[in-house]
């Protein structure tokens, strides 16, 4: 006779937990097939064209992630820096940029003064403005997330601008009948309209990001993945460098995703930008 206070394994915790998840992982899945089936087309690619090339060439991906549990590599010390300065510098883009954006949408003359200078700098390349930056704040992560956030900070003020400026302003002259203030027009038409917009330049900024970042570790710095390429460059370890190339990637399909998983919780369907 079975006993009925005996827990069933249903109930069990780790039963429960695990059933969501692996609910949402094939839910995944299968919404994102045709995504998956091209990256695991590419991995296979890869390894196959690996069997006909130097090694120093082309490693295969087996060799590849094999660096991961070599010691001497300091896989960890190396992301976290890189993560650090990508994560760092997008934040500060942004902030800036949206606050940027929005005086120019509150101040017209600051606009119309602060707008073709803004143009203007962003036309110098920030590859050869990153010797200045390491000549100004030194070796390290801070300079790096300065240069990350100069590349990165332009998209993000020019999306916000065209998204505050799309309000619809028979819209804005309705509110200001009943006498919403200016603070209240902003918050509750403005900002949710310019949503849109202001995620199409977060989604451009997370890619620009890793690019400053990594473009900063190649011309200055002791640690981060950009770092280590250079220096197993001089060895010809082509596996890590591989390896290094796939975790920076890795760093900024992750700030890319949670900026996508972000957006669809704030901005409804049907509002977001293709």
């Amino acid at each position: 006779m079975t006993d009925a206070a005996e827990p069933s394994l249903a109930s069990a915790p780790g039963v429960a937990d695990v059933a969501p998840i692996s609910s949402g992982l094939v839910a995944f899945c299968l919404r994102h097939w045709l995504a998956i089936l091209v990256h695991l087309a590419f991995v296979a690619l890869w390894w196959e064209a690996s069997r006909y090339v130097p090694r120093f060439i082309l490693p295969s991906p087996a060799e590849t992630v094999a660096t991961l549990w070599v010691p001497r590599y300091n896989w960890p010390r190396h992301i976290v820096a890189t993560a650090v300065e990508v994560f760092g510098g997008f934040s500060l883009a942004v902030l800036v940029g949206v606050s940027v954006a929005v005086a120019f949408d509150w101040w017209p003359a600051v606009n119309r003064a602060a707008m073709p200078l803004l143009v203007t700098l962003n036309m110098i390349p920030k590859v050869a403005m990153a010797p200045l930056f390491i000549v100004w704040l030194s070796y390290g992560i801070g300079p790096n997330i300065v240069i990350a956030f100069a590349i990165c900070v332009f998209p993000m003020v020019i999306n916000t601008s065209r998204g505050l400026a799309e309000v619809e302003p028979d819209l804005i002259d309705l509110v200001r009948v009943i006498r919403a203030s200016r603070w209240q027009i902003f918050r509750k038409i403005a900002l949710p309209s310019a949503l849109p917009f202001i995620f199409s330049g977060m989604r451009v900024a997370a890619v620009l990001a890793v690019a400053g970042s990594i473009v900063g570790e190649f011309i200055g710095s002791e640690q981060g993945l950009g770092y280590l390429m250079t220096s197993l460059q001089a060895t010809l370890d082509t596996p890590g460098m591989f390896m290094a190339l796939a975790l920076i990637t890795l760093i900024g399909v992750v700030l890319y995703g949670l900026v996508a998983l972000t957006e669809r919780a704030i901005v409804p369907a049907d509002a977001r930008l293709s």
